[in-house]
């Protein structure tokens, strides 16, 4: 049952990540606005893009057992950046902070769980590595 569960992990979080960066490549996602917004310095017709491509490549690393390590890497990092409008986007993330969040709020705190997911699969991926020296 473990070795399925952490399989559909893994396609889980890659299916959320080739589609939500599907979405910022053609310019369709309802995150656009707030990478706009948190990310300001850069241009967003070009950044928002490089960023769906990102996520897109993280999705399939996460689909070719070999990259698992260097995706997990990748993704945690892409995850810590996504939690950024939280602290510099109070008002657009909170009704009320910390209690009352925002559908934006919401749609930032679900990273929590992507997190964890990575976490899980990192976990399997080192004690394969492990068991295979």
């Amino acid at each position: 049952m473990e070795k399925h569960s952490i399989t559909l992990m893994r396609i889980a979080l890659a299916i959320v990540y080739i589609w939500f960066g599907a979405l910022k490549i053609f310019g369709m996602s309802p995150a656009g606005e707030l990478v706009e917004e948190t990310v300001y310095w850069f241009r967003p017709e070009i950044f928002v893009p490089i960023l769906g491509i990102c996520e897109v490549l993280i999705g399939l690393g996460l689909l070719v057992k070999r990259f698992i390590p260097y995706t997990i890497i990748l993704l945690l990092l892409h995850m810590c950046a996504t939690l950024f409008p939280v602290f510099i986007l109070q008002k657009v993330c909170f009704d009320a902070f910390p209690y009352c969040p925002t559908l934006v709020g919401q749609y930032i705190i679900k990273n929590v769980v992507l997190i964890a997911g990575a976490l899980v699969i990192a976990g399997n991926s080192n004690k394969t590595i492990l068991n295979k020296k």
